[in-house]
């Protein structure tokens, strides 16, 4: 079988190895050329790919990449993993997938497999990938085979990768439910097929808004507790003791990555399309944004506590990306906080193995060592992301106030250390 994935990042690339492992002939496609390249040299950009699984790929000949889109009429399946961004507006962005499915529907398609595993609202697939893909005069369970399947990718996750992650699958009828199911079926051990491409799009914004709205109540938690006088933490960890009817969260400098902080949006807007108001969901999504300005505050209480103003400090960041032991800067509360200290006069650098270098409005940063940042004695040392490269107990011994919005200091109780 022949195999196209359109959109070769952190979703694409680690479906077309596996595919291509499993001995499917995979052609992954990419406006991107560098990525391409990186794919045709056997180079992987993505973390989670493993560099000998992709470099073995390419040279067994079942697996290269391209720019060129007319090759989608050579596959037998296709599978879209394009972003699908918020607007500024908060409304969806569709734009890359409606490029993707025009790239499909331009090349002959009869008796092809097209599958969207792209995050989006429910709908999306029978409202307008069906249209565009049947607007030539095919007929979707009859003439090609349409389906939807969300993709469930943790980056940075040891434990689950693409491979042994259950795969939701819904189809615009039945053959194409099962047609999907039978390829998911070569890479993944457990399949679950869903009555319709509906329930499939809501599954994954149920999981992700789930994660979202019990974030917000872990961080308001913490906003409470704080006023309290009471260690949210150790409320936490003794709470998730409960072997039933309790599931640990932990707040946190905001909500990070292209899923969490995006997808209960497109749920949202979906929603009041249909005149429903999503009041929980959004109410969680204001504490969450809130979250960076909460850390900026500790940051001048702790300053504070040693008689010094925000306005014209040290802050050396710990950890920019979005979380633990990544390079993925999207949504990453990192930058409201670096952006919230700089409005208020501070002087701010950072420490991030994974992010060499980033910019930020006009000021262009770029990531110092962790001995560099230390030696040069900052006012105030902040945990935004607690990467396993850090040296926490150098920076604890190093750094005159810490504030720690990620925990990573448990059990550490000296005065210098501020938490959420």
């Amino acid at each position: 079988m022949r195999v196209g994935v359109i959109g070769l990042g952190y979703v694409g690339l680690p479906l077309a190895v596996e595919f291509a492992k499993a001995g499917l002939d995979v052609t992954g496609f990419d406006v991107d050329r560098s990525k391409v390249d990186s794919v045709n040299n056997g180079t992987t950009y993505i973390p989670d790919v493993e560099p000998a699984e992709l470099e073995s790929c390419v040279k067994a000949g079942r697996l290269r990449g391209t720019t060129d889109m007319s090759k989608l009429g050579e596959m037998d399946a296709i599978d879209i993993c394009v972003p699908t961004p918020l607007r500024k507006t908060k409304d969806p962005d569709l734009s890359y997938i409606v490029m993707a499915v025009d790239a499909v529907a331009e090349v002959p398609h009869r008796g092809k497999l097209v599958i969207l595993e792209s995050t989006t609202y429910p709908g999306t697939t029978d409202e307008v990938v069906q249209p565009k893909l049947e607007a030539g005069g095919l007929q979707a369970e009859v003439d090609f085979f349409l389906a939807f399947s969300p993709e469930r990718v943790d980056p940075g996750n040891p434990q689950f990768k693409t491979s042994n992650i259950p795969k939701v699958v819904g189809g615009i009828g039945p053959k194409s439910t099962e047609l999907a199911a039978a390829l998911y079926g070569h890479i993944v051990k457990e399949v679950v097929p869903v009555s319709s491409t509906r329930v499939a799009e809501m599954v994954k914004l149920l999981e992700n808004t789930f994660r979202a709205v019990n974030i917000g109540l872990a961080n308001e938690i913490a906003l409470m507790s704080h006023n309290m006088d009471i260690d949210v933490w150790e409320v936490i960890d003794a709470a998730k003791t409960k072997p039933f009817g309790f599931m640990p969260f932990y707040p946190g400098p905001g909500l990070g990555g292209h899923c969490i902080p995006v997808d209960p949006f497109y749920l949202s807007w979906k929603a009041r399309q249909n005149g429903f108001e999503c009041r929980f969901i959004e109410l969680a999504g204001h504490v969450n944004a809130s979250m960076p300005g909460y850390v900026v505050e500790r940051i001048a209480d702790a300053l504070n506590t040693v008689k010094k103003s925000l306005n014209g400090s040290r802050v050396h960041l710990f950890g920019v990306a979005y979380k633990k032991n990544v390079g993925d800067m999207r949504e990453s509360p990192a930058l409201d906080v670096l952006e919230l200290l700089l409005k208020r006069g501070a002087v701010v650098t950072y420490t991030d193995p994974w992010v060499p270098k980033l910019q930020q409005g006009s000021h262009t940063f770029e990531s110092i060592t962790e001995d560099a940042a230390l030696n040069a004695k900052p006012d105030c040392a902040v945990i935004c992301t607690d990467h396993s490269a850090f040296d926490y107990n150098r920076i604890v011994k190093d750094a005159a106030l810490i504030v720690d919005s990620r925990n990573a200091l448990k059990a550490r109780k000296e005065p210098s250390i501020f938490r959420l």
